[in-house]
């Protein structure tokens, strides 16, 4: 019976414990995916909500499902290589440091793939949700800290270039890549329930892409549009949806291109770009140089299966190896970059599967497999293995998988459906009830 505290004001006399619990377990989980844009530091909000986050929905219950098992196994025998080359610099506090942050991040990205298992619908669109929020106000305040419109030094740019809450301008803009993939998803299958702030929050993000002045960043975010964009178009059978994608996807580039252009008329701007463009920097370049210390060291590797030790190659270098590659074979001995390599190889089959096979999970897939694509991509000429963010897609990836094993085979009723009307999916990306993109 409900209690009155003043006229016209019923107060429910209770509220279930576990709907309660359940409530703030989804606000700590939204809370925990919008923090992953905080990364001024080591240590960020993110971590702070990760562990009351995991600990509770585990109290709620979630499973690790047969799909997911791979995943599993490939990120522990991945481990075991990285603590075996660790064991003769363990009086060293740095390497130590590096590995157990490496453990903590394979313990977020097992979860991910537990927790996105079950309820994935939901679970996914409040995770994209709340990633793409994140995108739009770190993108906001690297654009804003790019024109110095704040007037205070080095707030929200590093090396002249956005950087929004990020230290590196590299990590900013490739982790916007996902907001804006999701964002242009739901504008393109007509999913968008407002889809002029979509666009706005579109714009915001390839800006901040942009102003990044990262190369990897921009070829991989065309390369991940192009992916999603192409597996969209081929996977509906509507002519209708199929002519919107075009139409919407040149628009797009239309808009996307007079932003450019604009940002370009600023000086400062068209000049760092000019720099930017080129193929190599100076940094690149020489027996020193970036490619001249990945030559040295592919061939010190070879003579060394246990690799330099966690961290190691930045004391015979002097700098990062800029491949994670190269970095899984200097950090974990020919084990560890042998079970990395083939992390990337099981997750790229899993991926492509997904966006092929007709499942009610495809949609989802169009938008988080290409995202990790680019982070594998980029791999090649950056260091992702300490990127939060990265192991969140991992665990989405892997759980979609999980998750599609488990659904049962799509009717042809409800594939034909999914393709009536602009609001619907197309063909093989079946919707659950209540769930839709934003």
């Amino acid at each position: 019976m409900a209690h009155t505290a003043a006229p016209g004001f019923p107060v429910p006399s209770g509220i279930p414990l576990i709907v309660a619990v359940r409530g703030l377990a989804k606000a700590l989980f939204a809370a925990f995916v919008f923090f992953a844009c905080f990364a001024f530091s080591e240590t960020s909000p993110y971590d702070a909500v990760a562990i009351p986050t995991i600990l509770l929905w585990l109290c709620l219950g979630v499973r690790l499902h047969r799909g997911a098992v791979p995943l599993l196994a490939l990120l522990l025998l991945y481990l075991a290589a990285i603590v075996t080359a660790l064991f003769p610099y363990l009086n060293e506090d740095f390497p130590v440091t590096w590995t157990v942050q490496l453990i903590y991040l394979v313990v977020t990205c097992i979860f991910f793939a537990m927790f996105f298992s079950d309820d994935t619908h939901a679970r996914m669109e409040l995770a994209l949700k709340a990633y793409t929020a994140s995108c739009v106000f770190s993108a906001a305040l690297g654009i804003v800290g790019y024109l110095q419109w704040l007037g205070i030094e080095d707030l929200f740019y590093k090396y002249d270039r956005a950087s929004g809450t990020f230290q590196d301008p590299n990590v900013f803009g490739s982790f916007l890549t996902l907001g804006a993939l999701y964002l242009m998803h739901g504008l393109l299958i007509g999913t968008a329930r407002r889809p002029l702030a979509s666009l706005a929050g579109l714009l915001i993000i390839v800006a901040g892409i942009f102003l990044s002045f990262s190369r990897g960043s921009w070829g991989g975010s065309v390369v991940a549009v192009l992916l999603m964009v192409g597996s969209v178009y081929a996977g509906s059978n509507s002519a209708r949806l199929r002519r919107r994608i075009v139409l919407l996807t040149l628009a797009t580039v239309v808009l996307g291109t007079i932003a450019v252009i604009a940002l370009l008329s600023i000086d400062h701007v068209h000049q760092m770009f000019e720099t930017r463009a080129a193929l190599t920097q100076d940094y690149d370049q020489g027996e020193t140089g970036r490619f001249g210390n990945q030559i040295r060291g592919l061939a010190m590797l070879l003579e060394r299966p246990f690799g330099m030790g966690p961290m190691h190659w930045r004391l015979v270098f002097g700098l990062e190896p800029h491949n994670s590659y190269l970095g899984s074979f200097a950090n974990g001995g020919w084990l560890g970059g042998a079970v990395f390599i083939g992390l990337v190889l099981t997750t790229g089959f899993v991926g492509f599967r997904l966006l092929v096979r007709p499942s009610p999970f495809r949609a989802h897939a169009q938008i988080v497999w290409p995202a990790l694509l680019m982070f594998f991509l980029q791999a090649f000429q950056i260091d992702i293995e300490k990127w939060r963010h990265v192991y969140m897609m991992l665990g989405m990836v892997w759980a979609l998988e999980a998750a599609r094993l488990r659904a049962p085979p799509p009717r042809a009723a409800e594939e034909s459906a999914s393709d009536r009307g602009l609001g619907a999916r197309h063909q093989g990306n079946v919707i659950a009830p209540g769930s839709r993109l934003a």
